[in-house]
């Protein structure tokens, strides 16, 4: 039996442009928001269940750092699935106080929420992470200078890294020891990840 439709104002919350819902895990089903800002696009839920299914080996107890948080969306689905840590890095103060709320609305231990920008943050001593999300805006052209920063000290040897681009850009070049270990591409997203040397 089909459940009713839902009224114009019982819209679902991931089906809101400023909300979304976590998949998997301890906070399954919970809604999040975050800032109403055009240049914010949350990874889409259909690529968000892909990714994790590529991790679901490893997220547990993993050492997780997002670079790019903006809703949150990979940080807190990472510790909703097991993760032991997750550091969560915005440019954007008030971005970055939403993403507390968040923490604090969740209830989640072993978050940290950073107003940085991304290469200031990969210039304080280093500590290793077992996954590092870099989802950043697609005009910043950052990529392939952030991936060789994380290369002094901030990898755990057989660290994954996730990162999305413009599908037409492909896979950036990569640092020495770095493999492909998945790739998809959803519409005009590419996402991949990447794997380094154990």
């Amino acid at each position: 039996m089909n459940p009713p439709s839902k009224s114009r104002g019982e819209q679902r919350a991931d089906s809101l442009p400023n909300r979304l819902r976590i998949i998997a895990g301890r906070w399954r089903g919970v809604p999040i928001t975050f800032p109403a800002r055009t240049e914010l696009r949350p990874t889409p839920d259909r690529v968000r269940e892909t990714i994790f299914n590529w991790l679901q080996p490893v997220i547990v107890n993993a050492r997780v750092l997002d670079l790019f948080a903006g809703s949150g969306a990979l940080g807190f689905e990472s510790l909703s699935r097991g993760a032991a840590r997750a550091v969560l890095v915005d440019r954007d103060v008030q971005i970055v106080r939403h993403l507390q709320q968040t923490a604090t609305k969740l209830r989640a231990d072993h978050v940290e929420c950073v107003a940085s920008d991304a290469q200031a943050y990969l210039a304080r001593v280093p500590q290793p992470f077992d996954i590092v999300f870099l989802d950043p805006p697609y005009a910043a052209d950052v990529l392939v200078s952030i991936c060789v920063r994380l290369t002094k000290g901030w990898l755990a040897p057989g660290a994954f890294i996730y990162l999305e681009n413009p599908a037409d850009d492909g896979v950036p070049e990569l640092p020495q020891g770095w493999s492909v270990h998945r790739s998809k591409r959803a519409g005009q997203v590419g996402y991949h990840l990447l794997r380094t040397s154990v």
